[in-house]
């Protein structure tokens, strides 16, 4: 059986999700590393193993994956089982940014629910039980500052993120007693290719660094085993209203 801790994380081949892939493989977790493009992934993994000075790192597994593909999901989550039988920690990091509120289509608007909400949904619903077959398990769901308030012009966005804090804060209270933290990460604007081509009126200097978003993780991964954190919102000091 694997004797290292196993972390996945999806949209892991930029952003908020590589730097938390890179981040946690040298905090002795397997990596596993889930997004769309492979050669991206490639390019993560790559650096991961760059990194490795000492031979310490474990080797990353990269999983090409569209989230919003139920089906591959769950098997991807039974072939993670059967090869080493644990999931240690979970980043729920995969979304999409759109703007717009009632005049964004239908069908955009599912699409944004589909991806932000019931694809995290999905993957929870698949790795909560191997945590709790392992009895224990750090579950880090990546939501939004527009998870919490309702921006002008960001409706859809907000619904999609509003309710992904509601699903966790659920599951914190629900799995609390089995070992299992659950924590939503509720960040304004993030230094990421997403937010530049979401219209961030900061620059990048001015925003959350992708780093910040690892160091809150570690925080919480080194506070003691009885301490639960439900939520952590950060935000850019010069975006504060």
């Amino acid at each position: 059986m694997e004797p290292y801790p196993v972390a996945i994380i999806t949209g892991a081949s930029q952003g908020i999700g590589k730097a938390c892939a890179i981040g946690l493989s040298q905090a002795g977790y397997r990596p596993v590393l889930v997004a769309r493009t492979e050669s991206k992934l490639q390019d993560v993994a790559n650096e991961i193993e760059a990194r490795d000075i000492k031979g310490e790192v474990q080797k990353p597994l990269i999983y090409p994956l569209d989230v919003t593909d139920y089906a591959k999901v769950q098997q991807f989550v039974r072939e993670i089982d059967n090869r080493f039988g644990r999931v240690d920690l979970l980043v729920s990091n995969a979304g999409i940014l759109r703007r717009g509120t009632l005049d964004v289509s239908v069908s955009d608007f599912e699409k944004i629910i589909q991806t932000n909400l019931v694809s995290p949904f999905v993957l929870l619903k698949e790795v909560l039980p191997l945590m709790k077959k392992l009895g224990k398990g750090h579950i880090f769901n990546v939501a939004s500052r527009g998870g919490k308030v309702g921006f002008a012009g960001e409706g859809a966005y907000d619904a999609s993120k509003f309710g992904y804090v509601g699903l966790s804060e659920s599951l914190y209270r629900e799995v609390a007693r089995e070992g299992i933290s659950v924590t939503a990460i509720c960040p304004g604007w993030v230094n990421t290719e997403m937010a530049q081509q979401g219209g961030a009126t900061l620059s990048a200097e001015e925003m959350i660094q992708p780093e910040d978003i690892l160091k809150t993780i570690q925080w919480v991964l080194e506070l003691a085993p009885n301490t639960c954190v439900r939520e952590v919102v950060l935000e850019p000091s010069k975006s504060i209203a």
